[in-house]
Formats: structure tokens, sequence, C-alpha cells
């Protein structure tokens, strides 16, 4: 069956689209029985699954049901109800949206403002041994030519979510007694952890999960309210896109909760990912590297009562694997908490290099 979504999607020949009259299912349901022992899992050619114990004995495994909203459409099963989502969220709906604007009077014409996250523009440079600073240029001149009136830097929103999240957690911190108040905080900017913890754990781990929007969001959110009154617009007449490294972010721009009811308008109407940058790069007939770069338009075109922070350049921050968070938290707490200036944080790994932990000591002891 041909699926009618991104070609970037389909990354690999297996055919993971599940048609409207299939059903979607887990592979399998395992009972967790202490004391079971190990045991092997057997695929008959009819597709059925069979337990095989250490004894010998074998018990077929009974399929389990998932609902449709469980699916993350990345590699693995995409339902029927994410093939409009899938559609609406790619770099062929953005072409009609750059193709019906050059069909109408420039007044009747949508404002295409494009939001380009630091991973992504690193992926591409790496891509096409390029700078950051060049990428961004490049990019910004490849989808200028393509018809997009703006081009940012999410680096910069992504500030406003590391703002946020260190305010949050002095908050709970000092206010850990009220329940409503929970302790550890856990970053809210991966879409795939919230829809985990939310479709797996619910109310177990919900009231631990930050209120920060992530990066994303908090640029839309900008886009479609400062920056559309900023243009004299409605922020429906504004086709948001941002360029993301994770097909997951396609899921985050379409929940409920980013969406004005009364606009009838999301913060973020479109994401495309890195791979299909490329593919539109392949599509024009364009290598990066070889195209002029273009100034970038800076915080002075989407704020500007900010214009002493205005920049024409790339913007970063200190980061690591949780993508800043728990550096920048730590460093505010540790000063605004307890008055410690922390130079350099020094992370101790746990039981792999993926959990580490930092601690905070002032005389010998753990604050």
């Amino acid at each position: 069956m041909a699926s009618p979504f991104s070609g970037a999607l389909q990354l690999t020949d297996l055919d993971d689209f599940i048609g409207p009259s299939q059903d979607c299912i887990k592979p399998m349901k395992v009972d967790k029985r202490q004391g079971s022992g190990v045991a092997k899992i057997h695929i008959e050619d009819d597709g059925s699954y069979f337990q095989i114990s250490q004894d010998g004995g074998t018990r077929k495994l009974e399929k389990a049901k998932i609902s449709l909203d469980d699916c993350l459409a990345c590699s693995g099963c995409v339902t029927s109800a994410e093939t409009v989502l899938i559609t609406q969220q790619s770099h062929e709906e953005l072409r009609k949206v750059l193709d019906a604007n050059k069909t109408v009077v420039p007044g009747q014409q949508r404002l295409v403002v494009i939001s380009v996250s630091p991973q992504s523009r690193a992926s591409l440079a790496v891509r096409f041994q390029l700078n950051p600073t060049d990428t961004a240029r490049k990019l910004t001149a490849f989808f200028k030519t393509l018809g997009a009136h703006y081009v940012f830097d999410t680096a910069f929103s992504r500030n406003f979510s590391l703002l946020e999240s260190q305010r949050e957690f002095v908050q709970r911190f000092r206010g850990q007694a009220d329940s409503k108040q929970a302790l550890p905080v856990l970053t809210s900017a991966c879409p795939g952890w919230i829809c985990y913890a939310e479709k797996t754990h619910g109310s177990a781990i919900i009231p631990y999960i930050s209120t920060a929007r992530s990066p994303q969001q908090v640029m839309g959110s900008l886009v479609k309210n400062f920056f559309a009154q900023q243009q004299h617009v409605t922020p429906d007449k504004i086709y948001h896109v941002t360029v993301m490294p994770c097909y997951d972010k396609k899921l985050e721009a379409s929940r409920p909760d980013f969406f004005n009811q009364e606009q009838q308008t999301r913060d973020v109407d479109c994401v495309v990912t890195t791979g299909e940058v490329f593919k539109l790069l392949e599509e024009e007939g364009v290598s990066l590297s070889e195209l002029e770069p273009a100034p970038l338009d800076g915080l002075l075109v989407l704020l500007p009562r900010y214009s002493s922070v205005s920049t024409q350049e790339p913007t970063s921050h200190r980061g690591g694997g949780s993508g800043g968070y728990l550096e920048h938290v730590f460093r505010h707490a540790a000063r605004e908490l307890f008055g410690i200036h922390v130079d350099e944080v020094t992370y101790r790994p746990l039981r792999n290099k993926d959990f580490q932990e930092v601690t905070l000591e002032s005389e010998g002891r753990v604050a």
C-alpha cells in the first residue's frame, strides 16, 4: 500500500503503514511472574508467538491491544489516525503553502516564518562541512529562495525554556511541602518522553513533569503572538514552520494544548525534520555549500522592544545530553537557594553513561 507520508519518513524498506481496516497491536503480551526464570520467544510462520520456558514447555502468547494515540509515528507502526497528521507535517505541505503564495496577490499571502533548531543546523553543518554560522546563513538564503519571509533561530526560545525551568525548580524546592509542587522536576522538552509518561504512567509521573514549554512551542508562542502583533496580522495569517531533529516534534506541534481556538490556528503549523530539509535541497538540485549566504533575521525583527540583545549570529548555550536543563537549573538553584557559585558542574556516572548525577556540597555536606 502506498503511503501519503513525506518521502523522508520512509527510512527503510518496511511497509509500516497500517490501513483503517487493520488492527493496531503490539506483537505480544508477556506475563511477568516472579521466579519464572529466563524464557525464549519463538515466532511461527503464521506470525504467532510462543514462549518457551527453561523446562521445554511452550505457551502461546496473546496479542495486546493499544489505542490509536499510543503510536509515536516514528519508525514503528503508523495508524490511520496519524495519516492526516503526518501529511500535514511534511515538507510537501510546506511546498503547497509556498506555491499557493505565488498565485495570490502579496496582500493575501500567508506570512511564512521558519524557525531552525541548533541541532538541525549542526547536523547540516556536518553534512556539508560548513561552520554553524555559514550553515545558518545559507539555510536562510535557501528558504527565502523558496518563498519564506523570515528565518529565525530557536536557540533564542531555548533560553526562555531554560529560564522558566530554573524558576520552576526554585519555586518547587521552596514549596516542596506542598504536594502540588512535587520534586524531582522532570524536563518536558521531549514529546516522545511526554507521550510515554502520559500513556504508561499517568498520575504517577505527570505531577513531576515541568510545566515549561519546549523551545519549539515557546518559539511558536512568540511568532503567533508578539511577532504577529508587530506585523499587524492575525495569527492565522502566519504559517509557522520549525526545522527539528526529531519526528516526535510533529506530534508535539499537533497537541490540542497548542491550538488557538479563537484564531483556529496552531502555534506551529508544520514541522519538518533535518532529513526533510535535505530532501528539499535534493529536489531543488541545490547543494547548501554552494549557496550564497543571506543575513539572518535577528531578534530585533522578532522582538523589537529587546533591541539591546538583538543579534545576527546563531546563538548557543552551555548544554549536555539533556539539552542543558540540568546544568542551567543546577547552577541557578545553587546560587539562588544556597548562595553558592558553581564554576564547573561535575557529573558522577551511575550504572552506565546514560545515568549521571550532580550533587551540591557546602562545607563537606550535601546541600
